[in-house]
């Protein structure tokens, strides 16, 4: 019954938590556009079948607040996320149960759901690329486990806060291709719009009418995973 939620609560955490932008050109508000690749092992496989999965996202930002919302035909799932404080609200609407949920996350469960990485020793390699119509350079990188890491970044523009991807302060530039790694899930982000223009406004409040739902709960009615 939940099979819908289990995949959309995934995705949203996936790609909600891992937002991002452009550096020079200021953008304040706007929706940002990402194509996705799923990393999935044979065995996550297994758990979620990566053909039912979205291949693009969009993300509205507006300041510190950002928005992803994802149509998984059962249930639509949104994330709300404040990249200045790293707290986060997740509504889940179920229309044919007439049910709608909500749950709270604080930076610690956001920091658990990435595994508790940090990432340093941000290197540009010198090498080139146009993504989305940005110059952008390859960087290598490291996490606090020893794994490497690739991405690329560009220097033409700069969003806000809450329209940035965790861990990547130290990055001269705006990472536009990068991967993200959450509940052990990795998935690789590719910018490929940016739209700027009024979106929101945005909040943590909980709306009328959701029943609110600890993470934990919210994850149980997915199949624990």
């Amino acid at each position: 019954m939940f099979k819908s939620i289990k995949t959309g609560v995934l995705v949203i955490i996936l790609i909600g938590t891992a937002i991002i932008a452009k550096a020079q050109k200021a953008i304040d508000a706007g929706t940002i556009t990402y194509g996705v690749e799923y990393l999935l092992t044979d065995e996550q496989k297994k758990a979620v079948d990566p053909s039912v999965l979205p291949s693009e996202s969009k993300v509205e930002f507006n300041g510190n607040l950002s928005k992803v919302q994802v149509d998984m035909g059962m249930a639509m799932l949104k994330i709300i996320n404040d990249g200045a404080i790293n707290n986060a609200l997740v509504l889940v609407d179920i229309p044919m149960m007439q049910k709608q949920y909500a749950a709270k996350m604080s930076k610690s469960e956001i920091e658990e759901q990435s595994g508790s990485l940090k990432y340093s020793d941000f290197k540009a390699t010198g090498e080139k690329q146009t993504i989305a119509g940005y110059n952008a350079e390859k960087y290598t990188y490291k996490d606090n486990n020893g794994a490497d890491y690739e991405l690329w970044a560009t220097t033409e523009i700069k969003l806000p806060v809450g329209a940035n991807p965790r861990g990547f302060s130290e990055l001269k530039g705006t990472a536009i291709k990068f991967t993200n790694t959450q509940d052990g899930y990795k998935t690789m982000l590719t910018l490929k719009s940016i739209k700027e223009g009024k979106v929101g406004p945005f909040t943590l409040d909980i709306p009328k009418g959701y029943e609110e739902k600890t993470m934990a709960e919210l994850k149980a009615m997915r199949g624990g995973r």
